[in-house]
């Protein structure tokens, strides 16, 4: 194998140019096509019916609340809704597909011509979207008796039938260039802003982990002034993070094919969570390949421009405005904003003031501490094991005086263990603050024997030699001592 450039090589000699395709599994309570459930998590091929298994005579049935979430993501994405619109088989095989076609949307998305912007390091850039269709989701294939949990190495595979059918809205960007070594960020925080617009909306949980929301990573290098390369569609990335790695990895791998004068190839890959690398699928289908026609057994949508405006009325305040008035109220400058949003901990910082922490509490803990841990875990934020209430009751105990911010990390370790809340592991490490003045006096007593020349310096007068001597008590009390306390008491018995 060619070996990886790294990634500051790649984007020295070539640019790159994304384009993300985003699928989203809508939140009705039935499928597309039919009345079956849509819960997550049955007892594989419960939620089944003639219908969504493409039993001979069975016909479709439109769902409209489907068809009106997907006109609100386009709305909100600032898209051209379509007047006229209709369905369209697409062929192809494959065993999740019970009908052998997919029930989706062709030449006539029903959403067109939008944009989202976004801001990494201070510049803004925009990606616009080429259309939002609506279509049906597939089946689960599961492969097991091997070792990847991928069909090679399988002894079986099983097929559940649940998801198909599920309403699915597909949303596709137009190639996004110039972006250059700032693409892999770029490409995260679009998907982050993309889940965040479509939560706000509550069309979707879009819950990443569960497949709700999943991310296809296109990518493509060329040299300055060149026409663009040949790309890759990296399938199913489902964190932000991962589709942020899948970016980087793709980048380092395409750079040195082309500099050992390889060919790239038009593919679709895979991405693995373990190493951040991806590897070949198959190769990648043009549109052709699917013999798209017109969908027979269902009619023609013919959104009405007062349906659409009233759906547009409806808009709850979406990110980028939500965003902006929790700034001014948690006075934070542009800068501080951006890491927020950078960290993903806009709705995690929300939550804890909403459980009575101050902005500024709430900020340093889940941008200092809590985000260290996130990275050194390799995890995203909203999976550590300790939620906003806890955090904001932790902050409490550090306001109350019952923890400093040593003890309070001490805390953390305990709650993210599952040791229990902040003051449960607090009681059970012994870690609050030692603010009893006679074991506090004691303490000091016996700094001051211990270090009788720093004594004499603050019977002198030098105040800040009191530092050594609060030092030597937090020492001896293994950081539970009231530091403000231990300074009044020295200085109250050495000036």
């Amino acid at each position: 194998m060619t070996k990886l450039n790294t990634f500051e090589q790649a984007v020295e000699t070539y640019e790159p140019v994304l384009g993300l395709e985003t699928h989203i599994e809508l939140d009705t309570r039935t499928k597309m096509f039919c009345g079956c459930a849509t819960a997550f998590g049955a007892e594989p091929n419960t939620q089944v019916c003639p219908v969504c298994l493409a039993l001979p005579g069975a016909l479709p049935v439109a769902n409209r609340a489907a068809i009106e979430a997907t006109i609100k993501i386009g709305l909100a994405l600032n898209c051209t809704i379509a007047s006229w619109t209709r369905f369209a088989r697409k062929n192809y095989f494959y065993p999740d597909m019970p009908k052998n076609f997919q029930t989706s949307q062709y030449e006539e998305p029903l959403c067109e011509d939008g944009y989202v912007e976004v801001v990494v390091d201070g510049e803004v850039h925009r990606v616009e979207i080429e259309r939002v269709h609506l279509e049906e989701d597939t089946g689960k294939t599961l492969h097991v008796g091997g070792t990847t949990g991928r069909i090679h190495g399988a002894t079986e595979s099983l097929v559940d039938y649940n998801r198909a059918g599920i309403p699915l809205v597909e949303i596709v960007t137009r190639p996004v260039p110039g972006t250059g070594a700032l693409a892999p960020e770029v490409a995260r925080a679009y998907t982050a802003e993309l889940r965040d617009i479509v939560r706000s909306l509550g069309v979707s949980d879009v819950r990443m982990e569960q497949g709700s929301l999943r991310c296809d990573v296109n990518l493509s290098l060329n040299k300055p002034g060149e026409e663009w390369g040949t790309r890759t569609e990296t399938k199913n990335v489902n964190s932000l993070r991962s589709v942020e790695r899948a970016v980087r990895y793709e980048v380092r791998r395409q750079s040195a094919l082309l500099d050992a004068g390889e060919r790239i190839f038009q593919e679709t890959r895979h991405f693995h969570e373990a190493t951040g690398e991806t590897s070949p699928g198959r190769s990648k289908e043009e549109a052709t390949d699917y013999r798209y026609f017109p969908e027979p057994d269902l009619a023609v949508m013919e959104p009405s421009r007062e349906w659409v405006e009233e759906l547009r009325a409806s808009l709850p305040e979406l990110p980028r405005k939500r965003r902006e008035r929790l700034q001014a109220a948690w006075a934070l400058g542009d800068k501080d904003m951006q890491s927020v949003v950078n960290a993903d901990a806009v709705d995690l910082i929300e939550a804890t003031v909403a459980a009575g922490a101050a902005p500024a509490g709430a900020v340093k803990w889940w941008l200092g501490e809590l985000s260290r841990r996130a990275n050194e875990s390799g995890a995203e934020l909203t999976a550590l094991a300790i939620d906003p209430a806890q955090v904001a009751e932790l902050q409490a105990m550090v306001d109350d005086g019952r923890l400093n911010d040593k003890l309070a990390r001490q805390v953390i370790d305990g709650v993210l263990a599952g040791e229990g809340s902040p003051a449960e592991v607090a009681q059970k490490r012994g870690l609050e603050v030692v603010s009893d003045t006679g074991a506090l006096e004691t303490a000091v007593d016996e700094a001051i024997a211990a270090n009788p020349a720093v004594a004499d310096k603050i019977r002198g007068g030098t105040h800040a030699a009191a530092g050594v001597l609060i030092g030597a008590v937090m020492k001896a009390t293994k950081g539970q001592a009231d530091a403000g306390a231990v300074r009044q008491i020295i200085l109250d018995k050495l000036s």
